[in-house]
């Protein structure tokens, strides 16, 4: 058994930037930060902005934008409300702005789906869309985006990426299902009287907003109670910001967007997005992406949504059966539930069916290591593919040395707990120009696809670069056993 290597290589790009806000550590410098652009003449302020526009120009789209926002979310710490002409506003924007590389120290870890927009192609030809875990100042990942193109003999094309890297809008005003929030506060242990309290005060559907005044006011009500009742507000909050909604609009190209740590779960990263195009019983099909996030302390495994790459919304997965990391949904129910791989335990493979996509209360155990390159751990690499044969399902085994090899094995479509056939040998493991990188000995993908009866395997190199390889299905499935 052989795989084709491409040659392609994506490597990260310390060019590509994206705006960020910028905020000095406590009240007191931001205060002495305005006040000495206070003191700044109208004609030093136009001669300072007119310099960072110039220098910045060409940088990033609609940067002017960007300041105006800025200053919106730190205009509360101006000490009167006397008129500012709107380039000291600008100004004030920009001082509370910082670039961000956010590909500077890695891209890995790819998943491919084909793209919402498979028109104008040539015969054979498909279009696909690729996520990537992207690495930067401070090892906090995000998600970014590529787009390419397989064609029918198998030449795989990545389409250049634009140089700008644009923040989506973050949309405030999501609704959230008061039935539905009840019960995640519930598994998470935060259902109590006061919380029931809150809810039954709102109705079937509110925002963020709406639960924020609500909560202020209740915990007003309950002065006597307010140093127990503050832990559990703000672990109220938490939750509810977890669980947002971000936008792009179509003139920005895919490669443009990103989706960045936003809600207090993900402080610390957003790592390795698993994308399945899933299509439901009614017909009706959507992306989901299991991702794990970090808060520097904690994992949680979140749930990704979205129709076409332009609006997201981010959602909590819930229930005894969610830990770890390694979620990866299957593209379809099976026998009407939903159906999940996860490694739970961090060392074996588990399937989780469930009626409801956000709660998940059991697993078994289906798959142990068995080979010496997987006697540390074993789990998926990304979500199942179906085929004639059975659900393929790539796998990524740790050795000695913990080396990463990628293996295979075949799944019943039907019942997927049994196991039809393995690989026992590794399909894809680092060779010398893959095994260097910001971790050693590493060969790792979130989700692959099948054309023209070849699997298109994207793979990162040591938690550095990524690369592609092919494999004939009939080959991959001969080996097994």
């Amino acid at each position: 058994m052989q795989i084709k290597r491409t040659g392609i290589v994506l490597s990260p790009n310390k060019q590509r930037v994206v705006l960020r806000p910028f905020q000095p550590p406590g009240d007191d410098r931001i205060l002495r930060v305005i006040a000495r652009v206070s003191t700044l003449s109208e004609a030093e302020v136009d001669n300072v902005l007119a310099n960072v526009l110039e220098e910045f120009h060409g940088r990033h789209q609609k940067p002017k934008a960007f300041f105006e926002r800025r200053f919106r979310e730190i205009r509360q710490h101006l000490l009167t409300d006397a008129p500012l002409s709107e380039n000291r506003k600008l100004l004030l924007g920009a001082y509370f702005t910082q670039e961000y590389a956010l590909e500077s120290a890695a891209l890995f870890n790819p998943s491919l789906v084909w793209h919402p927009d498979q028109t104008n192609l040539p015969s054979g030809s498909r279009r696909f869309a690729m996520s990537l875990r992207a690495v930067g100042e401070g090892h906090i990942s995000s998600i970014v985006f590529r787009s390419g193109t397989i064609s029918q003999n198998l030449q795989v094309k990545i389409d250049e990426p634009v140089r700008f890297v644009t923040t989506p809008r973050y949309v405030p005003d999501k609704c959230y299902e008061n039935d539905l929030f009840r019960r995640k506060l519930i598994e998470l242990g935060l259902g109590t009287p006061f919380t029931y309290e809150v809810l039954e005060a709102l109705p079937s559907e509110f925002t963020l907003d709406q639960l924020e005044t609500r909560l202020k006011i209740d915990l007003r009500e309950q002065r006597s109670r307010h140093a127990e009742l503050v832990p559990l507000v703000d672990q109220v909050i938490i939750l509810a910001k977890s669980n947002y909604e971000i936008q792009y609009t179509p003139d920005h190209e895919l490669s443009e967007r990103v989706i960045f740590p936003f809600s207090p779960t993900e402080t610390n990263g957003i790592e390795d997005a698993r994308f399945v195009h899933f299509h439901d019983d009614d017909g009706n099909a959507r992306y989901y992406a299991t991702y794990s996030a970090y808060d520097g302390q904690m994992v949680l495994p979140q749930l990704l949504e979205t129709k076409d790459f332009l609006q997201f919304k981010m959602h909590t997965l819930n229930g005894p059966a969610v830990s770890n990391k390694g979620m990866a949904l299957f593209p379809r129910k099976i026998n009407g539930h939903y159906a999940m791989l996860g490694r739970q335990d961090g060392e074996h493979l588990f399937l989780m069916y469930s009626d409801m996509l956000y709660f998940w209360h059991t697993k078994e155990l289906i798959i142990k290591p068995t080979n010496p390159w997987e006697y540390v751990q074993m789990g998926n690499c990304g979500s199942p593919i179906e085929i004639d044969a059975g659900w393929l399902v790539l796998t990524h085994g740790v050795g000695p040395m913990r080396k990463y090899c990628i293996g295979a094995m075949l799944l019943d479509l039907e019942d997927p707990s049994k196991t039809i056939a393995r690989l026992h040998e590794p399909l894809i493991t680092p060779n010398e120009v893959e095994r260097e990188g910001y971790v050693p000995n590493v060969v790792y993908t979130c989700g692959a696809l099948v054309h023209e009866n070849h699997l298109i395997i994207p793979y990162a190199m040591s938690d550095y670069a990524t690369t592609f390889a092919t494999i004939e299905v009939s080959e991959l499935l001969a080996n097994m056993s």
